[in-house]
């Protein structure tokens, strides 16, 4: 597809032309002696060149045979001379803008040839001196053409990049929506469905004890629909909500105990500093954490489990080992796979070690990535 030149508004274009040369031919006959005076077909022939110009963006082809056809025509019928060249001199700069490259270097040279021939014919010096001007000016008018286009080639390619960019942003931080909900769906119902199959039981054996069990369940589902309507509510374009504080270290000992409600004996092991880490591996963190557990209680069969959170040098380190049945119980799914990513953005690094029993997730998350923190 070819590029055109913006510029002015046509119709600007157009009617400032066309005031141009009509009235600077007015003025100019009325110091000259013309072999023809003005009539009507010679203001015809001065507004048709203007009134070409405006194809410049529907059909740009047909603006440099009009013009040059008009004023070859006004000067071969012998017109006063004026400035009657200035619509073939936009021609050619409009139809080079266009990107009709061969179409303005021919119209300029055919310009020049002409120019050359009457200086020729007129047996004057000067009139060659005139004549090179000419000719010089006409290649000019073309590359005058070529930079405007060039201009909005660039101008167009990084309009393109910016708004590719954009987009790249856009998908990558609704990915990371989309692991959040993730996150946040999984473990909220598992915990819901664990806390479920002991009220039932308790409901038969020790109804005593279900009210604990149904407190549990609804302050899990209240916590987690709250946060996927937050998270939902960022996606919609056309109502945005005002995005929540990311989830820190402090919030995991939460997890730890919705954990232990849910019948799994759970170790927490903390020596960092809230300072020390930035937002972006707080969330980071507090997400590994949770996914994990969540796998834990949901795939392992495990009966415990222990939440290590260190330095290990310049890096934040995530360990959760419990002593299920790993990997060998359940394929690595979405959840695994989102935590992957996670800490791959950050530049750390994902480790799935089977014990025996167990598994350990084990993530390394530089603390200098990302310090400027997590904006939704």
């Amino acid at each position: 597809m070819q590029r055109r030149f913006q510029g002015p508004p046509t119709s600007f274009i157009v009617i400032a032309v066309a005031l141009i040369q009509v009235l600077g031919t007015v003025f100019s006959a009325s110091h000259q002696a013309a072999l023809r005076p003005l009539d009507p077909l010679a203001f015809m022939l001065l507004l048709a060149g203007p009134a070409a110009l405006a194809f410049r963006t529907r059909r740009p082809a047909v603006m440099l045979p009009i013009t040059l056809a008009a004023t070859s025509s006004y000067l071969l019928l012998g017109y006063a001379w004026g400035p009657i060249v200035l619509s073939l001199a936009f021609s050619i700069v409009l139809t080079a803008a266009a990107g009709l490259r061969w179409q303005a270097w021919l119209g300029a040279g055919i310009c020049a040839v002409a120019v050359v021939l009457m200086a020729v014919l007129a047996g004057d010096e000067t009139g060659l001196v005139r004549a090179s001007a000419g000719v010089a000016w006409a290649a000019i008018l073309v590359l005058i053409g070529e930079g405007f286009r060039r201009r909005g080639e660039r101008m167009a390619e990084y309009r393109r990049r910016r708004e590719a960019a954009k987009q790249a942003e856009r998908d990558e931080y609704r990915l990371t929506l989309a692991r959040d909900i993730h996150d946040v769906v999984a473990h909220s119902l598992s915990m819901i469905n664990v806390q479920a199959s002991v009220a039932l039981h308790l409901g038969t054996n020790d109804p005593e004890k279900l009210r604990p069990a149904l407190e549990a369940i609804k302050a899990a589902s209240k916590e987690s629909l709250a946060e996927v309507r937050q998270l939902l509510g960022v996606l919609r374009d056309d109502a945005p909500l005002s995005p929540a504080a990311p989830p820190s270290l402090g919030r995991i000992p939460e997890l730890v105990d919705d954990a232990r409600r849910g019948g799994l004996e759970v170790r927490f092991e903390n020596s960092v500093g809230a300072d020390r880490a930035g937002p972006t591996q707080q969330e980071a963190a507090y997400r590994i954490v949770q996914e994990a557990l969540s796998n834990v209680r949901r795939h392992s069969g495990a009966a415990s489990a222990v939440v290590l959170l260190e330095l290990a040098g310049n890096a934040l380190r995530v360990r959760i080992d419990d002593d299920g049945g790993g990997l060998r119980v359940a394929a690595a799914g979405n959840g695994l796979r989102g935590m992957r990513e996670r800490v791959e953005a950050l530049g750390g690094t994902l480790g799935l070690t089977p014990l025996e029993p167990g598994l350990r997730v084990e993530a390394n998350l530089p603390l200098n990535a990302g310090q400027e923190g997590h904006q939704r």
